[in-house]
């Protein structure tokens, strides 16, 4: 298939899928995630490390509105590798900011299987982290969170369907979009 074609055909995927939260209730989710970890981070001077690729809008979001000293650091692991269905996590890049001693705030897009969430907050227990803290924009409902990893701080709450815009993408496109849409039945496949 060509680039063009696999464009349109991202595009038109897009335009079926169902919008499940505006751009105003994910920036009110957003509001609240901030407001709950000032209040109990403020005086910490936490790292907020960054889930990449899809946890950097919604750590952008949060950052630009926390009103105290923290720091931003990124760490790169991923289950999906451009694809709709999670393998094995793959370790990209670790943070480069010492974690030892201080409080951590893992920042992510999407806790679905927590598999990927347990895995950095264990990475830095073993490093030394004082606290270890989890903010997701989004949890996907359904059973299959075999880590038991809960956020500490959570925005909104999706159907098990394949979703994407905030940060979360489809086929590495999407992530851009202010507002989060689930894939319809037939391109979900």
């Amino acid at each position: 298939m060509s680039e063009q074609t696999e464009l349109d055909r991202r595009e038109a995927a897009r335009r079926r899928a169902e919008l499940l939260h505006d751009a105003d209730a994910v920036q009110a989710a957003i509001d609240r995630m901030a407001a709950e970890v000032a209040r109990d981070l403020a005086s910490a001077n936490p790292i907020l490390l960054t889930v990449m690729t899809g946890g950097i809008v919604p750590a952008v979001w949060l950052s630009t509105r926390l009103d105290f000293p923290h720091q931003i650091d990124y760490l790169h692991a991923t289950r999906y590798v451009g694809d709709t269905r999670g393998g094995k996590l793959e370790w990209r890049t670790r943070p480069r900011i010492e974690v030892a001693g201080r409080s951590v705030l893992i920042v992510d897009d999407i806790l679905d299987e927590g598999i990927t969430l347990q895995a950095v907050a264990r990475y830095c227990r073993e490093q030394g982290a004082a606290e270890v803290r989890i903010a997701a924009l989004v949890r996907k409902r359904h059973e299959r969170n075999r880590a038991g990893v809960e956020p500490d701080y959570l925005g909104l709450e999706v159907p098990d369907r394949y979703v994407f815009g905030c940060g979360m993408d489809y086929q590495e496109y999407y992530r851009n979009l202010p507002a989060i849409y689930a894939l319809s039945e037939e391109d979900a496949g």
